[in-house]
């Protein structure tokens, strides 16, 4: 092997190490992102300071405007806090009703007490009532769970009335900014805030108008400075 061969091979080791150590020292995350026109890898930093979300990690990143905004609404509906469930149980008028997902993620339900809600669908959720009513109250219980009200989604910022608002299907954030008030004179049109909690994980995302918005998420409108 030729000298200006092993030092063409001992340069590009050296690069590979460099680059393979300067993403170790940014102590991201490796996430894959959809393939397409942009970027199909992200290293998103995980921040330890305190926004009082309890144990929760906060994970920032950004997004481009396109596929990923019609992808995110992809998947079934998983529920927290605040949404609202309508159960029916077959013969059984008492335990047929309306149910809040409490703070703790749970509804209680007669008979069986408490049943975890957060982070699982409504056929997961209708799967463990079936079950439990099985096994001592109701001979081949006929159980069906369905989202009667979803959970608010809040919008802060620059919008004339921030607040928080009942969920609309399909929302996007220009749909949550007009739902808001429509924006104040300061208001920037160009990037916005969605800051989402899913099974613990506080996640800030710098979208688009198009992005979409899911029930319990945040959306900050940004001041402009010029």
């Amino acid at each position: 092997m030729s000298v200006r061969l092993m030092l063409t091979l001992f340069v590009a080791f050296t690069t590979l190490t460099g680059c393979a150590n300067r993403h170790a020292a940014f102590g991201g995350i490796h996430r894959p992102m959809p393939s397409g026109e942009w970027s199909t890898t992200v290293y998103e930093p995980v921040s330890t300071k305190d926004y009082g979300w309890g144990d929760a990690t906060l994970i920032t990143t950004s997004l481009e405007n396109g596929p990923q905004a019609v992808a995110d609404s992809d998947g079934p509906y998983l529920l927290d806090s605040g949404d609202q469930l309508r159960i029916f149980v077959y013969g059984q008028p008492n335990l047929s009703r309306l149910y809040t997902v409490g703070h703790d993620g749970k509804i209680t339900v007669p008979l069986i007490g408490a049943v975890n809600a957060r982070g699982r669908t409504t056929r997961q959720v209708q799967g463990t009532i079936r079950a439990l009513l099985g096994r001592e109250f109701v001979r081949d219980p006929q159980v069906t769970v369905d989202v009667q009200i979803n959970r608010p989604f809040f919008i802060l910022g620059q919008v004339r009335s921030a607040g928080q608002f009942p969920y609309v299907s399909g929302m996007t954030v220009e749909t949550a900014v007009a739902i808001g008030g429509g924006y104040t004179e300061r208001a920037s049109t160009r990037s916005y805030r969605i800051t989402r909690r899913i099974n613990g994980v506080v996640e800030q995302v710098e979208a688009g108008s198009d992005y979409v918005v899911r029930p319990g998420d945040t959306v900050f409108v940004y001041e402009r400075y010029f």
